[in-house]
């Protein structure tokens, strides 16, 4: 068996998320019916992280065993052909039977957009959240600051999480603005459920000054969903990158 590593790019907005449903379309789903079909066998992929529904990815990772000796630059252009629009294999590669997309991940990137814009062109609005109103720049920058670091996130998870750990680490935490967008980028050796949109969605509280931008370091010690903000919209967050050993170092 070959085991090959795949980047995959996808635009999230019409899929249930990454990981299989019984009866609804996701990115994994397809991934796996198209490979299946064009190679003649099943084939079951692991990725290196759940998307929620609506949210994208330019850097996903998967990786997928397969029998067939077809070379890789066939299958890629093979597998893209018969792929729909909002899904692409941008890289694949062969790699040691032992490399696991999921499990040798050390870390991700996300990037969260919002908009200030008044009129959203419809070539942008499938990709950032519309906020209206004042948006402190300074506040919301000052708040992502105090996130840096090893904390317990259980503030920024659903309440009926069920995983132990919620300890986390962030390597980046940063807001940037251009013209009327405002970006949050965040880098961690891993996230729990709507974590990054929680986070976002409570930047854009700060931003808007219903948050105090200083209370984050209370509310991270309070362990309490409650404090935190609410989940920001799907469609502003997309997966850029996974980091693996060479690039978390």
């Amino acid at each position: 068996m070959r085991n090959l590593k795949m980047i995959v790019s996808y635009v999230g907005t019409r899929f249930a998320g990454w990981q299989v449903q019984p009866g609804r379309a996701t990115v994994q789903g397809i991934l796996e019916e198209r490979i299946a079909r064009m190679l003649q066998e099943p084939v079951r992929i692991a990725g290196a992280g759940r998307t929620d529904a609506g949210v994208h990815a330019r850097g996903q990772v998967a990786n997928v065993a397969i029998s067939s000796r077809i070379p890789i630059a066939g299958l890629l252009r093979g597998l893209n052909a018969r792929l729909p629009p909002d899904i692409a294999v941008m890289h694949a590669e062969e790699v040691p039977e032992s490399f696991h997309a999921r499990a040798d991940a050390r870390g991700k990137e996300y990037l969260y957009r919002i908009t200030r814009a008044e009129r959203v062109s419809p070539f942008d609005a499938p990709f950032v959240a519309p906020v209206h109103g004042r948006l402190d720049v300074e506040a919301m920058r000052r708040a992502a600051r105090d996130l840096l670091g090893t904390h317990d996130f259980t503030s920024f998870c659903p309440a009926d999480s069920e995983l132990e750990d919620k300890v986390r680490t962030l390597s980046a935490s940063e807001v940037t603005e251009n013209g009327v967008e405002v970006r949050y980028r965040v880098v961690g050796n891993g996230f729990l459920r709507h974590m990054v949109r929680t986070l976002a969605g409570t930047l854009i509280l700060a931003g808007r000054g219903r948050l105090d931008p200083g209370s984050i370091p209370h509310i991270l010690k309070a362990r309490d969903r409650r404090q935190a903000g609410p989940v920001a919209p799907a469609c502003g967050l997309v997966l850029e990158r996974v980091l693996y050993e060479k690039e978390a170092s």
